[in-house]
């Protein structure tokens, strides 16, 4: 009717009328099919995009053919004009396709609306794909409007993404932060290398404004958070991890349809390693902890997933001897340990070794006992040449695995070493973290003290590569080193955190304490007497270790953990029998 509208400039002749109305009869049905057939009618509007907008192309262009055949079968072609035929595919295309790009943008928040003006005004660092898919959901935000973006790219300055445009450099942003009265600046460079975050940060910091980010791609796609999930700046942004290239294929074939079992399930480590697990089809993962606490919160994280929670404590030889008769693990990922180094060095020294050493080796033996492929051990960079408990006791516990491998059992052992991860418990980061939100100190215990850090994610993510290299070798007892990056300062990171969190040096002190007992300055990856292989992973190395003792040995040392209760200094003088390269450290 508009085409017929348009064609006698909307003064129709009574004979066009009358024959426009008459084949609206049979137009209206054909066009009605037609929409149908490229289903025009299941479309979501909110979301409407390019593909709908090819589908209506197709049904107008249907409709321009089908229309005309159609009138020349009934005759009633000469009462059409020409151009009417022409207007009417075109008008379709318009009216169809604008009607649902105004209402999605309206939805999506481009036409103009009162909430943009309460919102916070914000600049954006990244004029990049992130960027735009920011500004694509704070369209709909309640909370931020974007008034501009910068990039170093030159080529996309006085640009414009998403109808924002781009101001200038990274290095401006004090600059056009005061034009726009803005107290916060997005960075949304997922991809970037962490030192160009790191700097991005420190331009946003150094203007005295709110550093403020995007989730990484990889947490976008794995569905954990959306593009729009703005969140502050965190210390694992900047500590410059390279991203872990898995053997998924490899991982698939290890995990998938398999029973796979996690002890420490509720911890750090372990609950990330279930994470990761998960991913690959296992037939049935365990969780295997003794704090019902834990337990229960990662159980929550994993509804409707083929999980069996068990409680147990790995002292209790009996109880891993039933879990495992009854779940019959194909592969077994050993995370429970005691690893807190000032806990454990006094009053707990003798919890500690029967923990990490009696306790792998009562799992280790239920596993051989269920016949279990391989058996992984989380150790620590703290077994290396060992100053404290809590290493000596790790460090006792890989030579136990490699004395039961050397025995010629058909279960596979590997050990795995990595420093610290960050944001684990017990970890520095939680408690800096309160420490700065009570207005600190931060305390630090020695202004040159290191360690080597790592993401969770990143460690769990290896500890699966190494467990699948230990898969296909013809034997086990191998030793795993993950590559930690370059060690860091802690003092650094206190300054970081406490730069992150919008304080200067002077408003948040920080404190130095004392070594702590069993602490020392740096942590190595390899003892004195070892050194490293190469492996086909990039960033894992085999430590070549001493030749693993005999059975005699291995008898003598349960014999010796099944005594009862020990002090520290007993606890101790047994370790250093037992674990050559342990000196305890004084202060």
């Amino acid at each position: 009717m508009l085409a017929y509208a348009l064609r006698f400039n909307f003064d129709i002749p009574p004979n066009y009328a009358d024959a426009m109305l008459r084949n609206l009869l049979w137009i209206t049905p054909l066009q009605a099919a037609v929409f149908y057939g490229f289903g025009l009618y299941r479309g979501i509007w909110r979301f409407a995009s390019i593909p709908d907008l090819r589908r209506i192309a197709l049904a107008a262009g249907t409709l321009a053919l089908a229309t005309p055949a159609l009138l020349l079968m009934l005759q009633q072609l000469n009462d059409v004009p020409r151009s009417v035929l022409v207007l009417y595919p075109i008008l379709l295309v318009l009216i169809m396709g604008g009607s649902r790009f105004l209402y999605r943008a309206w939805k999506d928040g481009q036409l103009i609306s009162p909430r943009q003006f309460d919102s916070e005004p914000v600049l954006v660092m990244g004029a990049g794909s992130a960027g735009s898919a920011l500004l694509r959901d704070m369209a709909t935000s309640r909370r931020w409007r974007a008034v501009g973006l910068l990039d170093d790219d030159p080529a996309k300055l006085r640009l414009q993404v998403q109808g924002v445009s781009v101001l200038g450099r990274l290095d401006s942003v004090a600059k056009f932060a005061a034009v726009h009265q803005v107290q916060s600046v997005i960075i949304a460079m997922p991809s970037a290398a962490p030192s160009a975050r790191r700097h991005a940060v420190e331009l946003i910091v150094g203007a005295g404004l709110k550093a403020l980010t995007v989730p990484a791609l990889s947490d976008v796609l794995s569905g954990r958070v959306t593009s729009g999930e703005v969140r502050q700046v965190e210390l694992e942004d900047l500590l410059g991890r390279e991203q872990v290239l898995l053997d998924d294929a490899g991982l698939k074939e290890q995990l998938g349809g398999k029973s796979v079992l996690v002890t420490g399930a509720g911890g750090s480590v372990g609950s990330e390693l279930c994470r990761q697990i998960i991913r690959f089809a296992p037939r049935k993962l365990v969780f295997l902890e003794q704090s019902e606490f834990a337990l229960y919160s990662v159980d929550q994280e994993f509804v409707g997933q083929p999980v069996v929670c068990v409680m147990g404590d790995v002292k209790d030889a009996l109880r891993m001897n039933a879990v495992f008769a009854e779940h019959r693990p194909d592969v077994v990922f050993h995370a429970a340990a005691y690893k807190h180094v000032p806990l454990m060095e006094c009053a707990n020294a003798w919890e500690a070794v029967r923990n990490n050493v009696q306790g792998t080796l009562n799992v280790a033996r239920a596993a051989l006992a269920c016949g279990t492929g391989e058996f992984v051990l989380i150790s620590t960079d703290k077994a290396v040449n060992p100053t404290n408990v809590m290493g000596a006791s790790k460090r006792l516990a890989e030579v136990a695995c490699q004395a039961i491998q050397a025995q010629g059992v058909a279960t596979r052992f590997v050990m795995v070493r990595f420093g610290n991860v960050l944001g684990s418990s017990g970890s520095v980061i939680p408690r800096f973290r309160e420490q700065i939100a009570n207005g600190g100190p931060v305390t630090v215990t020695h202004p040159d003290i290191i360690r080597y850090f790592m993401l969770i994610p990143e460690a769990a993510q290896l500890v699966l590569q190494a467990g699948l290299m230990a898969a296909s070798e013809a034997e086990g007892g191998r030793v795993f080193v993950l590559d930690m990056g370059e060690p860091v300062k802690i003092v650094d990171l206190a300054r970081d955190m406490i730069r992150l969190s919008g304080y200067t040096h002077d408003e948040i002190k920080i404190e130095f304490t004392g070594l702590r007992p069993g602490e020392k300055l740096y942590e190595e990856l390899l003892a004195d007497g070892e050194s490293s292989l190469l492996t086909p992973h990039p960033k894992l190395r085999i430590a070549k270790s001493s030749a693993a003792p005999d059975q005699q040995w291995l008898a003598d040392l349960e014999e010796w953990l099944a005594e009862p209760w020990r002090d520290e200094a007993t606890a101790k003088e047994g370790l250093r029998r037992w674990v050559p390269e342990y000196r305890p450290a004084t202060h």
